[in-house]
């Protein structure tokens, strides 16, 4: 099955805009499992089996998992995701950047050793950045567009003097994405909650992919103003599918034995506030 069908399958099966960031950082687990690096595994696989039926995606941040020589705990953990929940893509969160052989290796890296849906990428080395991640066909990838951060201001807001039209940086990227850069169909854009009319600024330039919204939960962003400015549809089809971003909030929402419980209740209160606000 392609990303986009799998994306749009999960927000169905799981009535859910919902995607579960994997950040684990030892240092933040429940008192029991407290600055013990070998155990990320056994929380994120908790998390996972508390959310399976909540998540329209998982999302593990990779450098959370190679910073703590973690990266066969990611192995176990992606094919723990494929036995408890078949039916939720996973994204890689990698943001990587390379060109030519380099590149080759790090889309074998997500979609053959990790077995990832999707990465993330930045596009700003250009389309031989992309390119080899589009030959397989059936993964997906979301480029960096508008993102949540302050530092964002630094470059994508900018006008592009020698492009027609003069668009902003980030606006040039979506209408890329939209059109001739996507050539399997399959490829997505990353744009911060933190920066609503930019989202429907994206939305309108890109009307048909798939936006990765990061930023809700403890970043800030507002649920209802995310999704008012980027999900389009109706009760019976999805035209402009989204998958709004939570992480700490879920993961760290508390540090005792229950913290999986904890964790899923968040997720439902999280997924119930993005179904309500689609039709507001």
């Amino acid at each position: 099955m392609k990303f986009l069908d799998q994306l749009r399958q999960a927000e169905r099966q799981n009535s859910s805009l919902l995607c579960v960031g994997l950040d684990p950082e030892p240092a933040k687990f429940p008192h029991a499992l407290r600055g013990d690096a070998s155990k990320i595994y056994d929380f994120c696989a908790a998390i996972v089996d508390a959310t399976a039926d909540v998540a329209m995606a998982f999302k593990p941040q990779i450098a959370y998992f190679a910073a703590h020589r973690a990266e066969s705990q990611l192995e176990r953990l992606v094919a723990h995701m494929r036995a408890v929940a078949p039916q939720v893509p996973v994204i890689l969160d990698a943001k990587r950047g390379d060109i030519g052989s380099t590149a080759e290796q790090y889309a074998i890296e997500a979609f053959e050793r990790y077995g990832a849906d999707a990465v993330t990428l930045s596009p700003f080395m250009g389309f031989d950045s992309v390119a080899p991640y589009l030959k397989y066909h059936d993964k997906g990838a979301f480029l960096l567009c508008r993102t949540s951060n302050p530092g964002g201001d630094d470059f994508q807001p900018q006008r592009l003097a020698t492009v027609p039209g003069t668009p902003l940086l980030f606006e040039h990227i979506a209408s890329l994405v939209q059109g001739p850069w996507n050539l399997n169909g399959q490829l997505g854009l990353v744009v911060g909650a933190t920066y609503p009319a930019e989202i429907e600024r994206v939305r309108s330039l890109a009307p048909t992919v798939p936006l990765l919204i990061p930023g809700v939960g403890a970043q800030g962003g507002d649920a209802l103003a995310t999704v008012r400015a980027g999900w389009r549809g109706t009760a019976e089809q999805t035209t402009g599918l989204i998958t709004v971003n939570s992480s700490r909030a879920i993961l760290y929402a508390s540090a005792d034995a229950d913290f999986a419980q904890a964790a899923r209740r968040v997720a439902l209160q999280t997924r119930d506030q993005l179904q309500s606000a689609r039709y507001i």
